[in-house]
C-alpha cells in the first residue's frame, strides 16, 4: 500500500493535461465509502458520454462540501463550463449550484436538473470504484483513502479512453504509464 499511497496522486497528476475536452453536459453524484469505520462521502461528476471529471472525498454530505467540489471541477483544464447539471434529490448540491451562479462561477442561464433518474451514468460509473473498494480492507484515514481512490480514478481513466489519441494511440495502460514517468520497458 506503501506504492499506492506514493504513486497513485502522482499518476493522477501526470494524466490531467492529456484528459480529453468533456462535454457541457455534466452528471454529478456523490456515494459511500467507508473510512476508519465511518461513512464518507466520495463526490463524483461524469460528462453525458460517461467521462470522469473530477471526485472530492469529504467526510461530511453539506452544501460547503458540494461547493468545494464543485469549485474543484471548475478549474480542472480539461472541463468546461457546463450547459445543464444533473443532480440527484441530495438538497445541498442543488443549494450550492444556485450559490455558484450567484458568485458569478458559473452562467446563469446554466441549467439545473434535480431529476434522480437522469443519474443512470453517473450511478453505473460508480460500481467500479465500489468494486475495487468494498474487498480491501478498508481505510484507515481520510488522506489514505484519498490517496487510494486518487489512483483507482486514474486507472478507470485511462481503461474508459480518456486520453487524447496524440498521446496514447495504440497503447496499453502499463505503457501510457511508463511513458507519462519516462519509464523504458
Amino acid at each position: 500500500m506503501r506504492w499506492v499511497h506514493e504513486y497513485a496522486p502522482q499518476i493522477d497528476k501526470k494524466i490531467r493535461p492529456y484528459l480529453k475536452r468533456t462535454c457541457d453536459s455534466w452528471r454529478v453524484d456523490e456515494t459511500y465509502i467507508k473510512v476508519n469505520g465511518k461513512w464518507t462521502y466520495l463526490y463524483r461528476a461524469v460528462d453525458k458520454e460517461g467521462n470522469t471529471l473530477d471526485f472530492l472525498l469529504r467526510a461530511k454530505r453539506d452544501a460547503k462540501a458540494a461547493s468545494r467540489f464543485f469549485k474543484k471541477v471548475l478549474k480542472a483544464k480539461h472541463t468546461q463550463t457546463p450547459r445543464v447539471i444533473n443532480v440527484d434529490k441530495n438538497p445541498a448540491l442543488s443549494c450550492s449550484l444556485e450559490q455558484l451562479k450567484e458568485e458569478g462561477l458559473l452562467p446563469k442561464k446554466m441549467l439545473i436538473r434535480p431529476v434522480k433518474y437522469l443519474n443512470n451514468i453517473i450511478e453505473q460509473d460508480h460500481r467500479f470504484i465500489k468494486k475495487v473498494t468494498k474487498p480491501s480492507l478498508g481505510f484507515k484515514s481520510l488522506r489514505t483513502a484519498a490517496k487510494t481512490i486518487a489512483g483507482i480514478e486514474a486507472m478507470h481513466t485511462l481503461w474508459k479512453g480518456q486520453m487524447r489519441r496524440c498521446f496514447s494511440a495504440g497503447l496499453s495502460r502499463a505503457q501510457i504509464v511508463n511513458k507519462l514517468f519516462d519509464l523504458s520497458a
